[in-house]
């Protein structure tokens, strides 16, 4: 009998040449990976490092604290903006030439924003520079997912979003110091940097796959006239709302209400992003096994670790440890946009870049409902009480999701 034959027969041996494929698939995927969270990483610095240098930010281009914090609105006001728009508008396109091209557009952004000589300069930079950043997620989620398989699509994601998280702990704090040191236009330099080098690895590490001979524009809008590709985007709108409606006021709450000194914001925010990336590595598996269980028991986790929050912020300690639980809601993104992959068929795109204009959104009304809530003497802790109510309003939109699904 040929030895070809008598191979399979063996107990937990494979040919040599499917294992030596298995391996390389997996090293493909790891490194591929790898380039999509280093894109991740550099937008989620470029985003939020310009918080910490408002002050230097107002000073250098001659107008007021609170004027200068527009150029945030702006840049939220391009996701929301871009993510449609570049969905659409790329539908015909291959999913890596979009990847570089979003960067491409993201590493111009940041260039023009540490040259920007005034307010208005400044102000259309970070709108120019956030119109690439939803898109690039949403592609980016699908591109992890494609080269994952249908069992580890959550997994792939959430791999990939551990970029982002992962800025928070460490490139904010790092690109903050330089901005700093030596002038907040270096920051965002270092930024331009970061894109650059996550074009060379997009390029060299994601394989260039022609798009699909079906895909359209008219395709794509198609996800605009599903019912449970609002809800789900909704759910992402109102569940998010909550933890960005802590996160938005997260340094006074640290000062005031927890009597924490102003040195120990950053170590927190560590904390913080420390809790995001282990969230993000851990829930990927679970998301995979059940995505509407997960999604139930995200936003429970979302409302009871604000619930806790809002009782332990008046005590240094233990502030500490509820701001890693809340932070560990951000598990919601990748178990959202797994649904959005099951809901919105074959416009996909759209669907997936629209989910991250809908976290912005959330972003917004978090931090408009929180600070309302400060302002109507609710006191330091209300944020947190106001993301426990919006989480059980996204959990009333997940059981309308569903009943209407089962018809």
């Amino acid at each position: 009998m040929p030895a070809a034959t008598l191979q399979p027969s063996l107990p937990g041996i494979r040919p040599l040449r499917r294992g030596t494929e298995d391996e390389r698939r997996t090293t493909n995927l790891t490194w591929a990976l790898l380039a999509l969270a280093l894109g991740g990483f550099g937008i989620g610095t470029g985003e939020f490092v310009i918080m910490g240098l408002l002050p230097g930010v107002a000073d250098g281009i001659g107008v007021s604290i609170t004027q200068a914090g527009h150029v945030i609105s702006a840049y939220a006001l391009g996701v929301v903006v871009g993510a449609p728009l570049f969905a659409v508008l790329g539908a015909r396109l291959p999913r890596r030439g979009m990847l570089v091209g979003l960067m491409a557009m993201f590493l111009v952004g940041n260039v023009l924003s540490a040259l920007a000589p005034t307010y208005g300069t400044l102000a259309g930079a970070r709108f120019l520079t956030g119109l690439p950043h939803g898109a690039f997620f949403g592609i980016a989620s699908l591109v992890a997912a494609d080269m994952a398989g249908p069992g580890r699509r959550a997994w792939a994601v959430s791999r990939m979003m551990v970029g982002l998280s992962v800025a928070n702990v460490v490139g904010v704090p790092a690109a903050t110091w330089l901005g700093q040191a030596i002038g907040w236009r270096s920051a965002f330099v270092a930024v331009a940097i970061i894109a650059a080098a996550t074009v060379v690895a997009v390029l060299r590490w994601i394989p260039s796959r022609a798009a699909s001979p079906d895909a359209s524009m008219r395709r794509e809008l198609g996800a605009l006239r599903r019912s449970q590709v609002w809800l789900t985007l909704g759910i992402g709108t109102i569940g998010f709302g909550g933890f960005f409606a802590v996160y938005t006021f997260i340094a006074p709450i640290l000062t005031e209400r927890a009597g924490l000194p102003e040195s120990a914001v950053p170590a927190v925010l560590a904390v913080w992003g420390l809790g995001m990336v282990a969230s993000n590595l851990i829930a990927g598996r679970y998301i995979d096994r059940s995505p509407i269980r997960s999604i139930y028991a995200i936003l429970l986790m979302i409302a009871a670790s604000l619930a806790i929050f809002a009782v332990a912020s008046a005590n240094p300690v233990a502030v500490v440890f509820a701001s890693f639980l809340v932070a560990a809601g951000v598990a919601l993104g990748p178990a959202l946009q797994t649904r959005l992959m099951d809901v919105a068929a074959d416009a996909q795109t759209l669907a997936a870049t629209l989910n991250h204009a809908a976290l912005n959104v959330g972003n917004a009304l978090g931090a408009l409902l929180g600070g309302v809530a400060i302002a109507a003497g609710g006191g330091w802790a209300s944020p947190a009480w106001v993301g426990v109510g919006l989480a059980f309003g996204a959990l009333g939109i997940l059981t309308v999701s569903l009943r209407l699904g089962r018809r």
